[in-house]
C-alpha cells in the first residue's frame, strides 16, 4: 500500500504559524499545530456524511499504530458500523461499568441510609446502622450491587439463620431489600435481588408474653404488689405499671418535669417513647391522663426520690433508673412465672379487658381507637393519628379514670 508518510517525516514536522496537515493513505492525516502538537485523524465517510476520527497524538502513538488503528476503524465501516459511534458507546460503558464498580453495596446503603431513615426514631436508626455494619458490610459490602444475586443476600441471612436468630434473618433480607430498591430506582442495578428471599427462611416463631386477664387473678395479682418488700422504686413503679398502660422503659426512665401532678398528666416525650409504632417513624409527644390513685402514687414516690431528676432512680445510682429485670424479678419473688406474667403483660391486661367491656345495653363501653391511642400504637395513618391523639383525650381522660376505679375494685374484693 503505497504511502505519503514516514517515521522521519512525522518526527521532523515542525510547527508553523497556522496549523497543517501531512496525509498518509486511507484517509489518515496528522495535524502540526502552531504549538508543536500533532494530532492524528481519520477522515472517512459514514452515512453519506463525511466524519472525523481522533487517533490519539504524537509521540505517544507513533506511525505505525496510527495506521493500525486506521485499519482497524475502516473495517468497522465495511461492516457498517460507525466507528465514532462504536468509540462513544465504548466510552459510555466504561463510565457505566466505573460507576457500578464505585456503587458497592456498602455506598449504596449509606446513602440510602442518609436520604431514607431521617423520619426515623433515633433507637431504630441505631439498630439498623448495626445490622449493616456487623452482619452486612463485612461479607457483601465491597461488592458493587450491580453484581449481587440472591445468593448473596441469602447467604448473610442464613449466618444469622445459623445462629438460630431466626428474626434477624428476616430483618437482615428485609433491609437489603430495601437498599437493593432505592438502588434501582436511581440507576445503580436493575433488579431487588432480595425479592422474595424471606421465603426461603424458616418462618418466625411468634410469641406472645404472658399477661393475667382474668379478673379475679387480676385482683390477687395486685393485692401481690401491694405487699411487696423491696427497694422503693421498684414498689412504686409495680404500684403504678397496671394503672398507666406504658412501656416498661417509659416508666422507669420518667423525670419530674415530664409530670404535672395538679393537672393529673404525664407527657412522654417523643425520644423516650420505645414502642415499635408502625416503621419506627418518630413520634409525637405522649400523653397519659392520670387517675386520682395514680396521682396520690407518685406524690407518695415524690417524698422518697422528689430531690432528683428522675422518679424512679435505681437503688445504686440517683443518675440511673431501675431497670427492667429489677421489675421483672420483682413479679418472680412473688410467685408468677414468665408463663404467668411479665412486665408487658400489664398492657396486655388492660388492652384485653378494656376491648371486652360493654355496658348495659350490650355496646361497647371503650371505643377502640381511646384503647390504641391510650397504648400508644403507631397509627398507620400519621393525620388521623395526630387527629386522634387530641381528640380522645377527654374520652381517655374518662376511661382512665374509670379504669382505676375498675382495678381497686378488683384489689379490695374477697374471693
Amino acid at each position: 500500500m503505497p504511502t505519503s508518510l514516514t517515521d522521519v517525516n512525522v518526527k521532523n514536522a515542525k510547527p508553523k504559524e497556522k496549523p497543517y496537515k501531512l496525509y498518509d493513505s486511507g484517509g489518515l492525516f496528522i495535524i502540526v499545530t502552531p504549538a508543536g502538537g500533532k494530532w492524528w485523524r481519520l477522515k472517512y465517510r459514514f452515512g453519506g456524511k463525511e466524519k472525523l476520527l481522533s487517533l490519539g497524538v504524537y509521540p505517544d502513538i507513533g506511525l505505525k499504530e496510527a495506521r493500525r488503528r486506521r485499519d482497524e476503524a475502516r473495517e468497522l465501516i465495511a461492516k457498517g458500523i460507525d466507528p465514532s459511534a462504536e468509540r462513544q458507546e465504548a466510552k459510555a460503558a466504561a463510565v457505566t461499568q466505573a460507576q457500578e464498580q464505585a456503587a458497592t453495596f456498602e455506598a449504596v446503603a449509606r446513602e440510602w441510609y442518609a436520604k431514607k431513615t431521617t423520619h426515623l426514631t433515633p433507637g431504630y436508626r441505631k439498630r439498623l446502622t448495626s445490622l449493616l455494619e456487623n452482619q452486612m458490610f463485612p461479607h457483601i459490602g465491597d461488592r458493587p450491587i450491580a453484581s449481587l444475586e440472591p445468593a448473596d443476600i441469602h447467604a448473610v441471612a442464613t449466618q444469622a439463620e445459623k445462629r438460630g436468630t431466626i428474626e434477624t434473618a428476616h430483618r437482615l433480607v428485609q433491609l437489603a431489600g430495601k437498599v437493593c430498591r432505592y438502588a434501582r430506582l436511581v440507576g445503580y442495578c436493575k433488579y431487588d435481588v432480595a425479592s422474595g428471599l424471606t421465603e426461603a427462611l424458616p418462618s418466625i416463631q411468634t410469641t406472645h408474653l404472658a399477661a393475667i386477664t382474668d379478673p379475679v387473678e387480676i385482683g390477687h395479682l395486685l393485692r401481690a404488689i401491694d405487699g411487696y418488700q423491696g427497694d422503693v422504686s421498684t414498689i412504686y413503679a409495680l404500684r403504678i405499671m397496671p394503672y398507666v398502660f406504658v412501656r416498661s422503659g417509659e416508666l422507669r426512665g420518667a423525670s419530674w418535669k415530664e409530670l404535672d401532678l395538679d393537672g393529673a398528666e404525664w407527657v412522654i416525650p417523643a425520644k423516650r417513647q420505645n414502642g415499635t409504632g408502625t416503621g419506627m417513624k418518630m413520634r409525637q409527644p405522649h400523653i397519659v391522663p392520670l387517675a386520682p390513685p395514680v396521682v396520690e402514687l407518685f406524690k407518695a414516690m415524690r417524698e422518697y426520690s422528689g430531690g432528683g431528676e428522675l422518679v424512679f432512680p435505681s437503688p445504686f445510682s440517683a443518675t440511673r433508673c431501675i431497670s427492667d429485670m429489677g421489675l421483672l424479678n420483682a413479679l418472680r419473688r412473688l410467685g408468677y412465672g414468665k408463663d404467668v406474667m411479665t412486665i408487658h403483660g400489664f398492657r396486655t391486661t388492660a388492652s384485653t379487658l378494656l376491648n371486652g367491656m360493654q355496658t348495659l345495653s350490650g355496646q361497647r363501653k371503650y371505643d377502640s381507637d381511646w384503647i390504641e391511642a391510650q397504648l400508644a400504637h403507631g397509627e398507620k395513618n400519621e393525620v388521623r393519628g395526630a387527629y386522634n391523639r387530641a381528640e380522645y383525650l377527654p374520652e381517655r381522660r374518662r376511661m382512665m379514670n374509670e379504669w382505676a376505679m375498675y382495678l381497686d375494685g378488683l384489689r379490695a374484693a374477697k374471693d
